[in-house]
């Protein structure tokens, strides 16, 4: 009996050290998950209000948040109980950078999706064009792909990597448009009469926009004829509407000023030998 109670009292220290570090663990667990799940819905929040980062990666950053935390309160526990972490951070490490070397290509769309997504050179509903890819208005904007639409209805899918490491124009992200269309006038015609007629085509036109001021000007000498150059601004959502338009009006208001198109002409003279 007092063999016994020699052997428990001898384990006691080793119990209630166990018994501290458990507690101690179920704390330190227990805050952590809940800070984790704190920050998640912090960083939730924060990222919804703001109207500069897509509603499409606010779940991913919350996660990201959430399962960092959690990671971090893992290690503390395992360190309570004399597990050394270091080890298992180097393993970790490791295999992180295995995995990475592995899958680079693909961990290469999803970095560039999220710079995508977090400084959004291009949207949803946008006409771009990525300079020797493909150009289209942008349906998705994803993690690993971008999805386009071409005019023709057709759909080109590109990796982010690609789009974010290529130049990017973005016909819609301005509200308005400039539109600049050349009239060709005959030498010998009324220039002065081509460009007032021209002038008061385009600002009774309803889709020109007043400010910037519409421009009508000579532009260029040709071999057949003057070139005139219209200058107006237009809504970018209705830039070829008016491009159209302009292309059909401007002819029809110089023919019927009593201008010509301007034709090429040739002159050939004939040698009569002796």
């Amino acid at each position: 009996m007092s063999d016994t109670l020699n052997v428990l009292q001898s384990a006691m220290p080793t119990v209630e050290a166990f018994a501290l570090n458990l507690l101690v663990a179920l704390i330190i667990l227990v805050v952590g998950w809940s800070l984790s799940d704190f920050a998640g819905r912090w960083v939730h929040r924060l990222t919804s209000r703001s109207s500069r980062i897509d509603q499409t990666i606010v779940p991913i950053l919350r996660s990201i948040t959430v399962w960092t935390v959690r990671i971090f309160v893992l290690i503390a526990v395992l360190a309570r109980f004399g597990v050394q972490t270091a080890s298992i951070i180097a393993v970790l490490g490791a295999a992180g950078l295995a995995i990475g070397l592995a899958l680079q290509g693909t961990l290469q769309n999803i970095a560039a999706g999220f710079m995508l997504l977090a400084l959004r050179p291009i949207r949803a509903g946008e006409f771009v064009s990525i300079a020797g890819h493909g150009d289209g208005t942008v349906d998705e904007v994803g993690l690993f792909m971008t999805r386009l639409i071409q005019i023709d209805g057709i759909h080109v899918v590109l990796p982010n990597s690609l789009v974010w490491g290529s130049p990017i124009i973005n016909y819609s992200r301005n509200e308005t448009r400039r539109l600049d269309l050349q009239v060709g006038v005959r030498y010998g015609d009324d220039l002065d009469l081509a460009i007032g007629k021209l002038t008061e085509l385009v600002n009774g036109h309803e889709l020109v926009l007043k400010d910037p001021a519409p421009q009508v000007m000579a532009f260029d000498y040709r071999e057949n004829a003057i070139i005139i150059n219209i200058r107006v601004w237009a809504k970018a959502d209705r830039y070829w509407d008016l491009r159209f338009d302009l292309y059909r009006t401007a002819t029809q208001a110089l023919h019927e000023a009593g201008l010509k198109l301007p034709i090429p002409v040739r002159e050939i003279k004939t040698i009569e030998k002796s």
